[in-house]
């Protein structure tokens, strides 16, 4: 069924004065406002100069006009661009002339809303087009552009399409279910919905970078006071963000800092030392500081190289697959830099005072978020593309124990039908307004 819209317009370019500003229309009315503003006929896909022209017959402005016919444009629908001087003055003066034409002006991010409803885009790649205008980094360009050119749309798209075989497959076992063939126990449906469970984990992997990339990474410093966290966030950020004395316990608050280490984002959180203590402002610091931990995507655990191994802090803390643990002050020791791999995490010796390892630390930080190869293999993710794709797994999962465990068809055949119903969320085949509304409205006006 054809969607019907009324026309939109907005400005396309910056705030503030520059060389061209440019005012995008989309809808069924464009000729018809072209026809009243411009003094030259449109020629489509053609750059015509021409006059724009005020209500009382002078001259606004003159400029570039481009004429795209529906259904061959960025919306699907007839789009004119008009290209004029980029005064911010001149250029509200030419939209309310276009305003005043018939148009309306365009909520944010409509024309990629209706890109997204006429069939242009699905939501993944709309959703890439704001996180390549809002990329601060060179890989995250990169990244948005492979999720905008349909890279995370097309593996997605091939999980749906295994799991409607894998549906059919089950389906065939309940519509006949008292033929000879047993179709649930042939190994068939547990071996597919296997390579189903690794596909899906693949992609979750590749997505959790790509969210990094796009989000930037949150790195929580902690450990017992004196162990050098506000010393190390000092460092990262190339500036003195935080108090450093010899006296335990300074840090009594969250610090946060927003860095680029070699144009990878991080959020850099500094806390305080975890102990005990009876002073009630130290206490409630290192409870906020245990709040951080449990969010955190990595936790610099820093730790006294003089010091013995703080057992009863790790055992305190989340999972040790996020926990690399820095050990400090090796210039004392007489220590040569060096990291490592053991069974419990990544170990780097350091000296924040003179920068030995400091290169060792920076290298780790960006493989953890596999940002050396970002650009040649992750495409941009988002928070609620990794829930959907969590919720893909789980149920493929539950499927693969009912398979096993009952088997019983119409509970595996649920499985799955949620399972596919998560995937598509993602690419928006199946969605809701509220989640539409609150996605377009994050982007800017104009876009």
């Amino acid at each position: 069924m054809e969607l019907e819209f009324d026309t939109i317009a907005a400005i396309a370019t910056s705030p503030g004065n520059g060389g061209v500003g440019i005012i995008r229309i989309s809808g069924p009315s464009v000729l018809d406002i072209a026809e009243k503003l411009l003094t030259k006929p449109l020629t489509p896909r053609t750059a015509v100069y021409s006059a724009f022209i005020d209500a009382d017959g002078s001259v606004l402005d003159s400029g570039i006009a481009l004429y795209f016919p529906a259904p061959a444009s960025y919306t699907g629908e007839d789009i004119l661009e008009l290209q004029g001087h980029g005064g911010s003055v001149v250029l509200d003066m030419l939209l309310r002339r276009v305003l005043s034409l018939g148009a309306r002006l365009a909520n944010p991010g409509e024309f990629t809303e209706r890109a997204f409803l006429n069939n242009k885009l699905d939501l993944a790649q709309a959703e890439a087009v704001a996180d390549l205008i809002e990329s601060s980094t060179e890989q995250s360009v990169r990244s948005a552009q492979k999720s905008m050119q349909g890279v995370f749309s097309a593996q997605i798209n091939a999980l749906v399409e295994d799991l409607t075989e894998l549906r059919i497959y089950v389906e065939a076992a309940i519509d006949f279910v008292d033929e000879e063939i047993d179709f649930l126990t042939d190994g068939v449906v547990e071996n597919r919905i296997i390579r189903l469970l690794e596909g899906i984990q693949q992609i979750r992997k590749t997505a959790r970078q790509g969210r990094l990339l796009r989000d930037g990474m949150t790195v929580v410093l902690a450990g017992k006071p004196n162990a050098g966290k506000s010393s190390l966030l000092n460092a990262l950020a190339g500036h003195e963000a935080a108090i450093v004395t010899d006296i335990a316990g300074t840090t009594r608050d969250i610090l946060r800092e927003r860095i680029q280490l070699d144009g990878m984002p991080l959020h850099i959180i500094d806390t305080a030392g975890l102990r005990e203590s009876d002073n009630v402002i130290e206490q409630e610091g290192i409870r906020r500081a245990r709040v951080e931990i449990d969010k955190a995507d990595k936790i610099l655990l820093l730790i006294d190289a003089r010091e013995p191994e703080p057992e009863e802090l790790l055992a305190s803390l989340a999972s040790p697959l996020n926990i690399t643990r820095i050990y400090n002050k090796i210039d004392l020791l007489g220590l040569a830099p060096s990291i490592s791999q053991t069974g419990q995490g990544t170990q780097i010796y350091v000296s924040i005072k003179t920068g030995d390892g400091m290169d060792l630390l920076t290298r780790h930080l960006k493989e953890s978020v596999g940002y050396n190869d970002a650009a040649a293999n992750v495409f941009i993710a988002r928070t609620r593309h990794l829930e959907a794709l969590k919720a893909a797994y789980e149920f493929s999962e539950s499927a693969l124990n009912q398979l096993r465990v009952s088997q019983a068809a119409e509970l595996v055949a649920e499985d799955l039908r949620q399972a596919q119903q998560s995937l598509a969320e993602i690419t928006g085949q199946v969605t809701s307004d509220d989640l539409l509304g609150k996605i377009f409205s994050s982007f800017c006006i104009g876009k």
